[in-house]
């Protein structure tokens, strides 16, 4: 059973895995609340309760700021990592920004699938 303390908003959204300040992996947000965010990424090198950082660009052309949001991972699973974002070091504003992101640019799943079918 999921004890969720927020709506999660799904989305797609490329980013950077950071841990103790460097790179280590690339990933996409697959979907976001305001507590955490699931980050699918074939990176199996983040631990549980591990602290990494988040870094992520919302593609506009006038929004050239790359945002860092600091994160607790919570979850593992062979498609990616849970995590849970930490009170200290983020910035509310940025978290806001990202579920309103992701809500306005989110493409159904059934839009997906019917592309693969067409490429594969």
């Amino acid at each position: 059973m999921e004890h969720r303390l927020s709506k999660r908003v799904p989305g797609r959204l490329g980013s950077l895995l950071y841990k103790r300040g460097m790179p280590v992996a690339t990933g996409q947000i697959r979907d976001a609340s305001r507590s955490g965010l699931f980050l699918a990424t074939e990176y199996a090198g983040a631990d549980i309760d591990e602290t990494v950082e988040l870094e992520f660009r919302f593609p506009k052309r006038d929004e050239r700021s790359f945002r860092r949001l600091v994160a607790r991972v919570v979850r593992k699973t062979d498609k990616g990592l849970g995590v849970e974002f930490e009170s200290a070091g983020n910035d509310t504003f940025t978290i806001s920004y990202l579920l309103k992101w992701l809500q306005q640019h989110h493409l159904p799943s059934a839009y997906f699938s019917v592309l693969r079918q067409h490429f594969n």
